[in-house]
């Protein structure tokens, strides 16, 4: 299993088992340990490498341990402090990974619940943790252009060097990354002022301001969903239209005929709205299968109640469909008789468990005579 799939198949767990979860040491056993083990890659039953309840020689408080001490090349490297799941991740609630960190080799401190990490190093200060992560791991979001930096802390291509050239650049670029999308979700003042001085010329007034934050919040989404567009269509070599965010009702299961399949796409035109997380899980979809057929061949084509994601652009050879329109996401698979089956998400990357169905299903169109 690939990297990216085993850190979805996690995230798969987290969002499945966290609810079950009362304890501080539930969490680390179900969760962090597995973290260690199937995406750092280090083997948390042999304390050369992991460490459990590390204490230090001196600089700390007596009795004072960490959770885990991940070793590497014989040297601590990394420190970790573990909270239960759902607890909010302040240095305030974590002083002993603070003060560890100042009198180890460790260079990587890691904060977690479980479910987000916050990994943390010294760039303000030589041997003091900085006060703000330079990476933040969300397994409930999963920030795909994060990957990269994460694999370099894994046992099997630890490098340490690169890590700490790149956390500068990570933490800062991570921060205004969060602090955009807060502003294109919920627009606060400045922001909402910034852009009405660039296109009224009237003052600024309360109800200036009432009436333009909406607009500058669709402003933002539009543009959003229109560079995403912009981007498929280019790798289609076919456009698509993609409009602003808007749901409809769906029911919890439901098998569609060809019929009602052909009737559902001739409406895609009226009215359809293809979302963001629609075009995220086609991508995937396409990356999935593209090991049987060449990515341009799948394509989506939108409809009312959902996204069709089909082979050939043809309806008849329906790959997937995207159940996306209400709070419950659903995932549509086909099985030998194209009868569809829906299957409950939490979040884009449980599409990955269903990698083997769907490229069943594309094989099965491959081996179909032509008609």
């Amino acid at each position: 299993m690939e990297f990216t799939e085993r850190l979805a198949a996690l995230a798969h767990k987290v969002a499945q088992q966290k609810a079950s979860l009362e304890t501080e040491e539930a969490t680390k056993n179900a969760f962090v340990m597995p973290f260690i083990s199937t995406i750092l890659g280090y083997d948390v039953f042999n304390p050369l490498e992991v460490v459990p309840e590390f204490t230090a020689d001196v600089g700390v408080k007596k009795g004072e341990k960490i959770d885990y001490a991940i070793v590497h090349d014989e040297k601590v490297q990394m420190l970790v402090e573990c909270k239960h799941v759902g607890a909010p991740l302040k240095l305030e609630h974590a002083s002993q990974l603070y003060r560890y960190f100042a009198v180890t080799n460790a260079r990587i401190a890691i904060l977690t619940n479980g479910e987000v990490y916050h990994f943390y190093t010294d760039l303000d200060a030589p041997n003091r943790m900085d006060a703000k992560p330079f990476l933040v791991l969300d397994l409930a979001d999963i920030d795909a252009t994060l990957i990269p930096e994460l694999q370099k802390l894994s046992k099997e291509v630890f490098d340490l060097d690169s890590i700490i050239s790149a956390a500068g650049e990570l933490k800062y670029i991570g921060s205004i990354k969060r602090e955009i999308a807060a502003q294109f979700k919920e627009p606060d003042v400045e922001w909402v002022k910034f852009f009405t001085t660039k296109v009224y010329e009237g003052a600024f007034t309360q109800k200036v301001r009432d009436q333009f934050t909406p607009l500058v919040a669709k402003a933002s989404q539009q543009f959003l969903n229109e560079q995403v567009n912009n981007r498929l269509t280019t790798a289609l070599g076919a456009g698509s239209t993609v409009a602003p965010v808007a749901t409809a009702d769906a029911p919890a299961e439901a098998v569609a005929s060809e019929a009602e399949v052909e009737k559902d796409l001739r409406e895609s035109s009226d009215g359809v709205i293809t979302t963001i997380e629609e075009l995220e899980a086609f991508q995937i979809i396409r990356a999935i299968v593209c090991s049987q057929v060449k990515p341009q061949r799948v394509v989506y084509r939108d409809a009312k109640s959902y996204c069709a994601v089909l082979l050939d652009d043809n309806n008849r050879k329906s790959i997937a469909r995207l159940h996306f329109n209400t709070g419950q996401k659903y995932i549509g698979l086909f099985d030998e008789d194209k009868k569809e089956t829906r299957h409950r998400i939490e979040a884009l990357e449980d599409i990955f468990q269903f990698s083997d169905e769907l490229r069943a299903t594309v094989e099965r169109f491959i081996a179909a005579p032509v008609t």
